[in-house]
């Protein structure tokens, strides 16, 4: 419940803070990834160079232990790359990364991942977008590192 709360203050921050509205359009997306909180949508705000967004969606579904749903927040900038229509993006994500199996029960397994994605039409604008994330977790006996793809469309 407490991840809840933390999505629900970071949608409120995006949501209301006028200084942030300004300079930044809404975005929404739909798709599979990082970028959607598993197979998801996202909410957001883009600006020339930035994505910043709230995504929420679920990771795995069983018959027995029904689905593993999460949220996460990431922020995405063209920042890094000499690129022009502005297409490749540098993502960082905390978040929804996989399940835990606890016992005889699916938990959502919460982590944080840097990764790459590429924006078919630019990260300004409307389009299909592709792309990864290398993920980590902290588990019982150590660490899980894992890896996200990421297909979608952002409105």
């Amino acid at each position: 419940m407490k991840i809840y709360k933390l999505g629900l203050i970071c949608l409120s921050t995006l949501l209301f803070n006028t200084s942030v509205k300004a300079e930044n359009d809404f975005t929404a997306g739909i798709g599979v990834g990082n970028l959607y909180g598993g197979i998801g949508i996202n909410i957001g705000l883009q600006s020339s160079t930035d994505l910043k967004y709230v995504a929420v969606g679920c990771v795995s579904y069983s018959s027995k232990n029904g689905e593993t749903c999460g949220l996460g927040i990431g922020y995405m900038t063209t920042s890094f790359f000499d690129d022009q229509a502005k297409k490749h993006a540098a993502n960082f994500y905390v978040g929804i990364v996989g399940t835990e199996r606890d016992y005889y029960e699916d938990k959502a397994l919460y982590g944080a991942g840097l990764g790459y994605s590429y924006f078919f039409s630019g990260i300004d604008k409307s389009g299909f977008n592709i792309g990864f994330t290398l993920t980590g977790a902290k588990v019982d006996d150590g660490m899980d590192i894992g890896s996200l793809f990421q297909l979608g469309y952002q409105f």
